[in-house]
């Protein structure tokens, strides 16, 4: 339906056959706040998406339609400037990175809407950015490689927009596949597919609706502490670049020359990473039961350590521990507000929606959304 609405938007406005592409909004299982520290990630591409339809012209000029905004924008290649509108930016920083690498573009029509809801942690904003780089790669014949344009993205978002965000969400939108999770090595881009094969489990993002205001200050406090802890131990020598070249016995050793605050961000960093890599050890053998386990131990780490959750992440959680069918869940995101993700078995995704609408709302008098979601492919043309 979606994507029919969007083909026949591109029709009326500008005539032609587009080229149809869609690319997904994407989830965390764990590994958190790790990508920063040149750490590991699990995240996953889900069914939630933006649709693109695309289709070259002949001049430079661009012509871009939200559907969603029902707004218009439209620009040419010779004078990209930010716009106060916003929704652009993220289209045109994209373009912007195409032209410094040097590729023959000319100007484009697209139209493009979709599903993803915005400021859930869903990262809309990589899907425009995936999504509009591989269209552009494809009508365009560029013949530029999947990591090319994941890093061309990043640099979009971090150089045009102004969001110094990490590669993991660009990444996985493009790099996404069925019943799959994505471990990705932050550090060196390497990753491998971990397998999330059993049909009769659903992820379940439970909304709290809360804007983030903390966040994003929060998020340079959190990575300064982490910087600190590695100066610290870079004075004992060793090759020690992040703390991903950190054990937790090294860290125990010089535990009184921290700042115990500065000390309880970096185990958390240390414990995370090595969870996410036993996560994978689990879902590999099938085990989705330790797996959820350690879904909650990261909350608590990201509660209780990394303090980056809020009361209503946390009442989530809480809720999602004691409900039937529920065998992990955990805050996702930068914290202070957004989603937890919880991976529920189907057969108790109505229970426990119902559960946590009546739990939240009673104790908290709040309202929250609910996201019922399933893992699929990365950014591709429809056929």
């Amino acid at each position: 339906m979606m994507i029919q609405t969007i083909r026949s938007k591109f029709h009326q406005r500008f005539g032609g056959e587009p080229l149809m592409v869609r690319s997904p909004g994407r989830v965390n299982l764990i590994g958190e706040h790790t990508d920063y520290n040149e750490g590991y990630v699990l995240p996953a591409s889900i069914d939630r998406a933006v649709i693109f339809a695309i289709a070259p012209r002949n001049n430079d000029q661009c012509r871009m339609y939200s559907a969603d905004l029902n707004q218009v924008f439209e620009t040419r290649l010779g004078s990209l400037e930010k716009s106060e509108m916003r929704w652009p930016n993220y289209l045109l920083g994209v373009v912007d990175q195409l032209l410094k690498a040097g590729a023959a573009l000319k100007g484009f029509d697209v139209v493009f809407g979709g599903d993803i809801p915005i400021a859930a942690g869903l990262s809309s904003s990589a899907a425009i950015e995936g999504g509009l780089a591989f269209a552009l790669n494809e009508i365009f014949n560029l013949h530029i490689d999947k990591l090319t344009l994941v890093k061309l993205a990043q640099k979009a978002e971090n150089e045009f927009v102004g969001v110094h965000c990490g590669i993991m969400d660009q990444f996985i939108n493009l790099f996404g596949k069925e019943h799959r999770l994505l471990l990705l090595d932050c550090r060196s881009l390497e990753f491998e597919y971990v397998p999330f094969e059993r049909n009769d489990l659903r992820i379940v993002l439970c909304d709290t609706q809360v804007k983030r205001e903390l966040a994003s200050s929060e998020y340079n406090v959190r990575r300064q502490q982490c910087e600190t802890g590695v100066k610290l131990l870079q004075k004992h020598g060793g090759c020690i670049r992040s703390l991903r070249d950190v054990s937790l016995n090294m860290l125990e050793r010089h535990r009184l020359e921290f700042d115990p605050i500065v000390y309880k961000r970096c185990e958390y960093v240390v414990r995370e990473n090595a969870r996410v890599l036993e996560a994978c050890n689990d879902l590999k053998r099938g085990d989705f039961a330790e797996f959820g386990r350690k879904m909650f131990e990261s909350h608590a780490g990201l509660r209780d350590d990394y303090q980056v959750s809020s009361s209503e992440l946390d009442l989530l959680v809480e809720i999602a521990s004691q409900a039937h069918g529920v065998l992990g869940a955990r805050m996702m995101g930068a914290g202070f507000g957004g989603c937890t993700i919880n991976v529920v078995e189907e057969s108790h995704v109505q229970e426990f929606s119902r559960i946590v609408s009546d739990e939240y709302c009673k104790r908290l008098g709040g309202y929250v959304k609910l996201y019922i979601t399933n893992i699929k492919p990365g950014t591709a043309a429809l056929k």
